[in-house]
């Protein structure tokens, strides 16, 4: 059986978001701009400099993004959580004999780090792509299923010929991740850890 098994990282393996909303109000703060959780959390999941540029003149977004990789580092990453059934679904995915990837719109080194806090233990890591960009990762390691909680996650899948699984623990709920192209939606991981076979 060939299964190796991609994952987004944010909302889908873990609940990354008190430290990044918590992170973009203070870069946001220090330049002058109050946003709230509500303006932010449907932003989850993009690229940082995408979501930096919705509020800040393109001239700031650069200083500011360099300032939120910082500080993610020093405060986000103890506030991060494993979603629930995510350590199991990859113990499950290594103990049937397959591989697991993570690739993540998150900067490399925050993505190691965070997967080193939650004890979740990937056997790929890539980082900085988004949307159909992670299609290329996800052929170049055959992956047989991409689960996602972002719209984009559900393209990347699509364009890597992969099973697109969404799941809806991100800002997306279940009908806009179908009509994004998702060939399974789950409310959460746990859904999928006795599914695994599914997934090659």
């Amino acid at each position: 059986m060939s299964l190796t098994v991609g994952f987004d990282l944010d909302m889908t393996l873990v609940d990354s978001s008190r430290g990044i909303l918590d992170c973009m109000k203070h870069v946001l703060h220090a330049r002058g701009v109050d946003a709230t959780d509500a303006q932010l959390w449907p932003l989850l999941g993009a690229p940082l400099r995408d979501n930096l540029s919705h509020f800040l003149p393109a001239d700031e977004v650069a200083s500011a993004a360099a300032d939120y990789r910082a500080h993610y580092l020093e405060h986000a990453i103890e506030v991060t959580v494993a979603m629930p059934g995510a350590v199991e679904l990859v113990d499950a995915i290594h103990a049937a004999g397959g591989t697991v990837l993570v690739v993540s719109a998150k900067h490399p080194v925050a993505v190691q780090a965070v997967l080193e806090h939650v004890g979740i233990r990937p056997d790929v890591v890539v980082g900085d792509l988004f949307a159909r960009d992670k299609a290329g990762p996800l052929r170049e390691y055959a992956a047989t299923a991409y689960v996602g909680d972002h719209v984009g996650d559900q393209q990347a899948a699509h364009a890597a010929d992969a099973l697109a699984v969404g799941v809806t623990t991100g800002p997306h709920d279940a009908a806009t991740l179908r009509e994004a192209g998702a060939d399974l939606v789950v409310g959460s991981l746990t859904e999928l850890t006795g599914r695994v076979a599914e997934l090659a």
